[in-house]
């Protein structure tokens, strides 16, 4: 890695790392609408959020190294430039080699040297992470909004399908009231039966008083006959077995 600038460098790192990904990432984060956006749109944002994801678990794990790298080089040092105080002791009382110790101090200011590069190695690792959870976050929280307004939706064509189904059923029940409604204020063929009825009782009456006019002669003569038959009989026609032989007795003397 450059000693550039750190942020810099985490742009460059960005758009090495995520190549097309890169485009794909702000597109999805610019463009993608929840309220209008489609399952074709939210299947894209997923499987940008997955590869986002991917390079996002990478990243850990080269942040954590180059922390790591960063923690063993610094205690390292501390070790050397501890061990640095006996050396002069060493070296007089021969017990070292001067060649030796040039070495030593070779190595040990090389790794002071290197320790501000893995610094900023660290630093750029955990600025490249840090961007890409912010990315994570940030495609999580559109599908998360996706998914909130499609359940919304959802919910309200239910309740459309639910009003619907609420009006077909009284629309059902109302053409239902209305037949039988119909039945009960259709009373023409009824009154055309009742007038027939009364016409036909009409008929009937008149054909009585004809007859009963016809009969009147009859019931006439027949009333003249039998009050004829009761001046002729004696009695009237209602004598007793008592006076029938009173009669007969008289009759006799």
């Amino acid at each position: 890695m450059s000693n550039s600038n750190g942020w810099a460098l985490t742009a460059r790192l960005i758009s090495t790392h995520f190549g097309a990904l890169g485009d794909r990432v702000s597109e999805a984060i610019a463009s993608f609408d929840p309220e209008t956006a489609t399952e074709a749109d939210r299947d894209r944002l997923a499987d940008t959020l997955r590869s986002a994801a991917q390079k996002l678990a990478s990243a850990r794990a080269s942040f954590n190294k180059e922390r790591e790298d960063v923690v063993r080089l610094r205690e390292l040092i501390v070790t050397d430039e501890r061990a640095a105080e006996t050396l002069g002791e060493r070296l007089a009382a021969g017990t070292i080699s001067e060649a030796t110790i040039n070495l030593f101090c070779d190595e040990l200011e090389a790794n002071k040297n290197r320790l501000p590069q893995e610094i900023q190695e660290e630093a750029d690792a955990q600025a490249y992470m840090d961007e890409l959870q912010k990315i994570v976050d940030a495609l999580s929280q559109q599908l998360a909004d996706f998914d909130a307004a499609a359940k919304k939706a959802r919910n309200a064509l239910a309740a459309a399908q639910a009003q619907r189904d609420l009006q077909s059923v009284r629309a059902d029940r109302q053409e239902q009231l209305a037949s039988l409604s119909g039945m009960r204020g259709n009373t023409s063929a009824l009154n055309a039966l009742t007038r027939r009825a009364q016409k036909i009782a009409n008929e009937a009456e008149g054909m009585k008083i004809v007859t009963d006019i016809g009969q009147h002669p009859y019931d006439q003569a027949a009333e003249i006959d039998a009050i004829r038959k009761s001046v002729t009989q004696p009695g009237g026609g209602n004598e007793s077995a008592l006076d029938r032989l009173k009669r007969l007795s008289a009759k006799a003397a």
